[in-house]
């Protein structure tokens, strides 16, 4: 199982789009490794800068709709090779949300109002997550600030993680 645990990267922002996550022009890379220094270049986000700000990362707390766009697996091998395995939002396109489980990450929705408050208390900190897989929870921390939030993810989901990903799954099944 992979490492949901660490540093977070706050992206304040809606819809971004998976040419945003992964250029359209590093599609033809075969190996996921090649996508790790592109990860969110294109984004347009005042004071974002993808050589320094995702360094150290492992989750991303976003907006709604995260992942639009055209569909593509390199979205989340651009963060699974840069050690990001968890991303929180509101919503997600349903293709990336797909995508991520199926690589054996995890897309997590939280309610708008508790992402609206996780950026009004923790978004102009040091924030690190904590993943509580087996009780179901994620913890955030922030100098004396601490709170916890339900983990809500299905069965299934919760087996693709444990297994690695879809085709770990499969070959432990079939």
């Amino acid at each position: 199982m992979k490492n949901f645990s660490g540093k977070v990267l706050f992206l304040n922002r809606a819809d971004i789009n998976t040419d945003e996550i992964i250029p359209a022009r590093y599609l033809t890379e075969n190996a996921k490794e090649a996508l790790k220094p592109y990860l969110l270049e294109d984004i347009n986000m005042e004071g974002f800068d993808n050589k320094n700000d995702i360094k150290g990362k492992a989750a991303i707390i976003t907006r709604e709709n995260f992942g639009c766009g055209s569909s593509r697996e390199h979205a989340p091998w651009a963060f699974e090779v840069n050690d990001i395995n968890l991303v929180i939002a509101p919503g997600f396109a349903r293709i990336f949300k797909r995508n991520m489980f199926n690589c054996g990450m995890m897309a997590v929705e939280l309610p708008a109002e508790t992402i609206e408050h996780i950026f009004s208390v923790f978004s102009n900190h040091d924030t690190d997550l904590e993943t509580d897989f087996g009780n179901g929870f994620l913890i955030l921390k922030a100098g004396d600030i601490k709170e916890s939030f339900e983990l809500k993810i299905t069965e299934f989901d919760k087996a693709l993680v444990k297994a690695g990903g879809w085709v770990e799954y499969a070959d432990s099944k079939y």
